[in-house]
């Protein structure tokens, strides 16, 4: 991946920020424009470049992953590095990650800076990695690739008497197994009733006949995220969840072909809640419609009610319309789409028809 590029286009935006430095020290984006995957670094941009400062304990590792970089290590406070390398640049203005620096580190860092002017900053690196470039695309699509492979999978294991436990633990080794450096996250394994939670934390229900079973999981690749959502029946479901089904799923279709540069999260949500509304479940879809997916599981472009913001060819979204029953059960269906100037293009493959196992 060409970190340095990254930087070189942060840096190229200093004079627009009000800024002649950005302290950078989310651990996401230090990884973004360095490729460093320890867990405790920071970086600091300037237009000359910068510099990449960590403790003792990452400098073999650091000197392996941030070749292309000034490196420092620092054996105490990181504050008093970087004091040293502001002065020496002469900086008057730093930008730090508003989101990222509680009050009590803005007044240390304040101490340490004496005469340096801090400038909140917010959202600067993540709306930068909203656009992914190819590297970033090969990876998302590897994640996906290994999250269909393991749905696949996973379909032969379902058997009565097994928990949601069981299968979420089952699911963790099916993506291991197909080429997986871990999950995205922890996943969703909902069976009957059950499946009328949002974000249901797998237990110990034990699967029944005629229980559907929501699955929301995903595979990391080298940092990147896939997060797919299937809800599938074991056995003939109840026949208002199969008619649920029908209804997410053309919410979630109409959601996919509102995806188009320059629409805005809203307008696409609207297209995919306005399905569900008119089939008469527009209380039960209790959540927004999607997010973007990277380096992180949740992150920008956002879509629902009072996301405005256009969006950009090159981004990627969820599209994932749910209904919730109390007492019944629920479905969502979701799948991770790129926004083209062509339109959208889906990345998961695993089938959306309503599976009877």
């Amino acid at each position: 991946m060409d970190h340095a590029m990254r930087r070189r286009a942060l840096g190229a935006r200093l004079d627009e920020l009000g800024v002649d430095g950005f302290l950078v020290t989310s651990l996401v984006n230090v990884r973004y424009l360095t490729g460093f995957t320890g867990s405790s670094g920071h970086v600091v941009i300037t237009e000359d470049g910068g510099a990449f400062l960590t403790d003792g304990r990452y400098t073999e590792q650091a000197r392996h992953e941030v070749p292309d970089m000034e490196r420092r290590t620092y054996t105490q406070d990181h504050r008093r590095e970087l004091a040293t390398f502001v002065s020496e640049r002469g900086s008057e203005r730093l930008g730090f990650e508003a989101a990222e620096v509680s009050v009590a580190a803005h007044a240390k860092l304040s101490a340490a800076l004496e005469g340096v002017a801090l400038v909140a900053l917010e959202g600067t690196v993540e709306r930068q990695r909203v656009v992914k470039d190819d590297d970033e695309w090969e990876l998302l699509r590897r994640a996906q690739a290994i999250t269909d492979a393991a749905f696949g999978a996973i379909l032969d294991v379902v058997a009565v008497g097994m928990t949601e436990r069981q299968l979420a633990d089952e699911l963790e080794r099916l993506l291991r197994a197909e080429g997986a450096d871990g999950l995205a996250f922890a996943p969703i394994v909902a069976f009957g009733e059950q499946a009328a939670e949002p974000h249901h934390e797998p237990g110990h229900r034990a699967l029944e006949e005629g229980d559907v079973i929501k699955l929301d999981f995903g595979a990391l690749a080298e940092g990147y995220h896939a997060d797919m959502t299937r809800t599938v029946a074991f056995g003939p479901p109840a026949a208002e969840l199969r008619k649920i089904h029908d209804v997410v799923r053309q919410a979630q279709q109409a959601g996919i072909d509102a995806v188009a540069v320059g629409a805005s999260g809203a307008q696409v949500d609207a297209a995919s809640r306005g399905v569900i509304e008119g089939a008469g479940y527009g209380e039960r879809f209790v959540h927004g419609l999607g997010h973007g997916v990277g380096l992180q599981i949740h992150e920008e472009p956002w879509l629902g009610r009072d996301h405005g913001d256009p969006l950009a060819a090159g981004s990627i979204v969820t599209i994932e319309p749910g209904v919730y029953v109390p007492g019944l059960g629920g479905v969502r269906i979701e799948d991770t789409v790129e926004v083209t100037a062509e339109g959208p293009r889906v990345l998961p493959t695993s089938t959306k028809e309503l599976l009877e196992l």
